[in-house]
């Protein structure tokens, strides 16, 4: 077996070639953000949400709270995570659709973020949220070569300059929302046999320049991380794995729910977004998929560009769906999870879990 390679994203080098994905709300936070830094890989915050576990919201008063709730709890995270880690590379998960994306952006990069990895939409202006910040990788995450190149084209005619890297994502395997439509799942143009060749000889033969490729969705193990590298990936992105992990940010019944799961737990479900999901099966999943009245429709917080729940009060609260599940209430909130959630075997600790993926 070979040893892994060092990742470079723009200035940043890790010591392996492992991101550790993006999870929110406060399923990856500051700690476990920091000991995946400490341990050679690339932490990312999710700064998705961050505001409704944190001091500065109450649900009692939460109109117009939940911004700058989620601003001053990103400070804190990012603090905190530097702390844990004062040399590691740590970076923020942000999400297009979300109303307070910019402000968020412009926050992390102001307190010391080293990448910004953005998905859920295309981030055609996320360079103009950084441009004072030219050290800070900016990282789109893609499903498609297409997707690759309408933003690479964007961002050389608007701002001079490309992405410092791409996260591919295969809706087949991925966890949480997916960038495709639920008649497109199971398409095999989405797998990473599929993209990564096909994005990698773009980036080469058109752009000229080897813009790193990370690989991401059903990447569990070191044989999968060797498979992805052979495709011409340069890192992996690995979120689900991490999730039974000690410094996980999520309350201790949230990972005891994905160590006892079953594969025949993950399933598809809609979202508010307008994007399928996956997901392990619980009573609130079983609810949204039968589109039961029973489900609270609510808008908490406005947090999303587009929303059905509080546009058209159809399916229910991403946002606080989400909080729940963090906070332990395993039933009644959504766990997002990947296609190989069920095979874990233990809570470990990150360092412990890092060792095994690179020895």
């Amino acid at each position: 077996m070979t040893i892994l390679p060092p990742l470079i994203i723009g200035k940043h080098i890790a010591r392996y070639p492992i991101i550790q994905g993006g999870m929110g709300i406060r399923i990856s936070g500051a700690n476990l953000a920091g000991a995946v830094a400490n341990a050679g890989g690339i932490g990312i915050v999710s700064a998705v949400g961050l505001g409704l576990n944190s001091p500065y919201f109450s649900f009692k008063h939460r109109k117009n709270q939940l911004f700058e709730a989620n601003r001053l709890a990103l400070i804190d995270e990012l603090q905190k995570a530097r702390q844990i880690s004062p040399n590691g590379v740590i970076g923020i998960n942000s999400m297009m659709v979300a109303r307070d994306n910019e402000t968020l952006v412009r926050i992390a990069v102001e307190h010391g973020v080293n990448l910004i990895i953005s998905g859920a939409g295309l981030p055609l202006h996320l360079p103009e949220y950084t441009e004072s910040y030219p050290d800070v990788a900016l990282v789109p995450i893609v499903s498609s070569t297409r997707a690759a190149k309408v933003i690479s084209r964007k961002w050389e005619r608007n701002y001079g300059r490309l992405p410092d890297a791409f996260v591919v994502e295969n809706p087949n395997t991925a966890g949480g929302h997916l960038g495709a439509k639920y008649q497109e799942l199971g398409n095999v143009a989405f797998n990473a046999e599929q993209v990564i060749p096909e994005l990698v000889e773009y980036l080469c033969s058109e752009v000229g320049t080897d813009i790193p490729v990370i690989a991401a969705g059903g990447v569990w193990n070191r044989a999968d991380i060797d498979r992805m590298l052979a495709l011409g990936a340069k890192g992996v992105q690995m979120g689900t794995r991490f999730i039974t992990t000690d410094e996980c940010d999520a309350d201790i019944r949230y990972k005891e729910f994905h160590l006892h799961a079953s594969p025949e737990d993950v399933v598809i479900i809609p979202s508010p977004v307008g994007m399928p999901g996956r997901a392990l099966k619980n009573t609130f999943v079983e609810k949204a998929i039968a589109r039961s009245p029973d489900l609270e429709k609510r808008c908490i917080a406005n947090c999303l560009e587009v929303c059905q729940c509080r546009d058209n009060q159809q399916t229910y609260c991403i946002v606080q769906a989400l909080d729940k599940a963090a906070r332990g209430d395993v039933e009644n909130g959504l766990i997002f999870a990947g296609s190989n959630a069920g095979r874990a075997e233990c809570i470990m600790s990150v360092a412990e879990l890092i060792g095994e993926l690179v020895s």
